[in-house]
């Protein structure tokens, strides 16, 4: 593994403000033209594109980076695909449109599953299942182009996967020629099709496909050439400049690395050295990714993302080959990590990503998620953008609402507007930071505009965390702002959601609760300027399950003057 050397997680100090455009979706124009060349894709032009001799062989079978799954290899063993919630029989699949999510359908026509297949046995025992589907999906889409299967992002991915793990699918003699074929066919349909991807992580995946396809079939050194200058474009496009990706999705963040890591085995396979963009990119993603991890090595839940166990983190951080530390202040990206002793704090300090970048965002400005140690203790319901495909719609668009984090809530309303077709209505444009980290500890102050056109108040909110991590003192403020203030009195909550297994119990003069960690510590809370109380919640799993648990509430009546709560967790054996 190397270094990363050189690249600054350090404390910037003094203030800052991150500003958004108006949330612009893609234009009519955008969305006519990019329907216009799917269509295109079915004419018989398209189709003389494609046709030309496919090759015998490829130049070697590079090896996939990551370990798949054992649990899900074992599942398709016992004859279904599982994933996210959602699964289905082996017996009876065959690719064609299933009343399943748009998520999971994805996942079954990038081919990812073959990964946890290959980690569930000797190849002799899981080739023929991989052999099976390969089939049927030749059989439905291997000579008919269909943006169902042949959308530029999953063909890349299928590409990757296909080269990664083909010894499993092209071990029998009657499936090498069909395979190869549609290969070709797939490259040649991403050299025309690459920069048409939805902008983001899918044109990152189609370029990086173009670029495996160069390194993989011989004769691909144009292609190669093509495709790297695509995926510099896209890469460029899909980071901010500190290595976030633009959906602010810490999925979509792991996701990217482990692309990019598959690639690089490609260059390995052939002896070649990555193209500098795809090294500085992997440099720059990596320490984002850890920047969000608490205290058990897992992802914090942001932008409707599961809380993905530290294993598989610790699998493609090392499939990277990046070593490096947590970046703890993502300046452009938007999260911020305060770390004392054993206490980790991630923060979501940036307005919601634009609509253009990500679809079902969340209306999470502000809010934190915490642990001591290897325990969690405050979080994010998380799960609202495909942590679990089968949560009914309306518990995944409440899991995108302001209430489902660990911040204010100012008259039950989001702090940017949610609206169900996943994109955003207006709320926060902008956000004020002031970081400082001393030897008094680590603390931020942070401020948005999200209820000041309806109210007349900004939230600025403060935490700190003491030397040694044992006690954290926050402030959430109303403050008058603009010259729409309302003189109507409304009622505010600040939220904190719990962890499960955390046990909480209330103090009798109703300001403060004592919250117990499973195995762990006592954390008294108390708070100034509201009253406590305790209310039912639930958390989004790794597995993407919904757990039942607990929070916290502070409530009061927020008047046109504006609110000052202040609160403290305090730690004790």
């Amino acid at each position: 593994m190397s270094d990363a050397g050189g690249f600054d997680d350090g404390i910037e100090p003094g203030r800052r403000l991150i500003r958004v455009e108006h949330d612009k979706s893609r234009s009519l124009a955008e969305r006519l033209s990019g329907r216009l060349h799917e269509l295109a894709w079915r004419t018989p032009v398209h189709g003389l594109r494609l046709r030309g001799r496919y090759p015998l062989k490829l130049y070697e079978v590079p090896s996939d980076p990551i370990e798949g799954m054992v649990r899900l290899g074992g599942a398709m063993l016992d004859g279904e695909i599982v994933w996210q919630g959602e699964s289905v029989a082996i017996e009876s699949y065959d690719f064609r449109h299933r009343d399943i999510s748009s998520a999971f359908n994805d996942h079954l026509q990038s081919f990812a599953w073959l990964r946890d297949l290959s980690a569930a046995g000797p190849r002799q025992r899981v080739s023929p299942i991989a052999e099976q589907l390969t089939r049927r999906w030749l059989d439905a889409f291997g000579k008919h182009v269909h943006e169902a299967a042949w959308r530029p992002d999953l063909w890349g991915r299928r590409i990757l996967f296909w080269g990664c793990h083909a010894p499993l699918i092209m071990t029998a003699d009657d499936l090498r020629g069909p395979v190869l074929n549609a290969l070709s066919r797939g490259a040649r349909h991403l050299d025309r099709s690459a920069d048409k991807a939805a902008p983001g992580l899918p044109r990152v995946a189609a370029w990086a496909g173009v670029v495996a396809a160069g390194l993989l079939i011989p004769g691909g050194e144009l292609r190669q050439i093509h495709g790297e200058k695509g995926l510099g474009r896209a890469l460029d496009a899909a980071l901010h400049g500190d290595g976030g990706i633009v959906s602010r999705s810490p999925v979509e963040q792991m996701d990217l690395v482990g692309l990019l890591a598959m690639l690089r085995k490609y260059y390995d396979m052939r002896g070649q050295r990555p193209a500098t963009p795809l090294n500085d990119a992997v440099a720059k993603a990596v320490p984002p990714l850890l920047g969000l991890t608490l205290g058990d090595g897992g992802l914090s839940s942001w932008q409707g993302s599961s809380p993905i166990d530290g294993g598989r983190i610790d699998a493609v951080v090392t499939a990277s080959g990046i070593r490096t530390r947590p970046l703890r202040q993502s300046r452009e990206w938007g999260y911020q990590r305060l770390q004392m002793g054993h206490t980790r704090i991630v923060v979501d300090a940036a307005p919601p990503p634009i609509s253009r970048f990500a679809t079902k965002a969340c209306a999470s400005t502000l809010a934190m998620e915490m642990s001591d140690g290897p325990y969690r203790l405050i979080v994010s319901c998380g799960g609202g953008r495909g942590a679990n495909n089968a949560l009914h719609s309306e518990l995944a668009h409440a899991l995108r609402s302001t209430a489902a984090h660990s911040t204010l809530v100012l008259d039950d309303s989001n702090s940017t507007a949610v609206h169900p077709d996943g994109s955003l209505g207006k709320g926060v444009t902008e956000v004020e930071i002031e970081r400082r980290e001393d030897f008094q500890g680590s603390s931020i102050e942070m401020r948005h505009d999200g209820y000041v056109r309806r109210y007349g108040l900004a939230h600025r909110r403060k935490i700190a965390i003491a030397p040694g991590g044992t006690e954290i003192r926050g402030q959430d403020m109303l403050i008058p702002e603009g010259r729409r203030g309302r003189g109507k009195t409304v009622d505010y909550a600040i939220r904190f959601h719990l962890a499960p297994g955390v046990e909480v119990s209330a103090t009798a003069d109703g300001a403060g609760a004592l919250l117990r960690i499973a195995e762990g510590a006592l954390w008294r809370f108390r708070a100034i300027g509201g009253e406590v109380g305790i209310e039912d919640s639930l958390w989004i799993d790794s597995r993407g399950r919904p757990q039942t648990t607990r929070q916290l509430v502070i409530t009061g009546p927020a008047h046109a003057e504006g609110i000052e709560v202040t609160w403290i967790l305090a730690r004790s054996e």
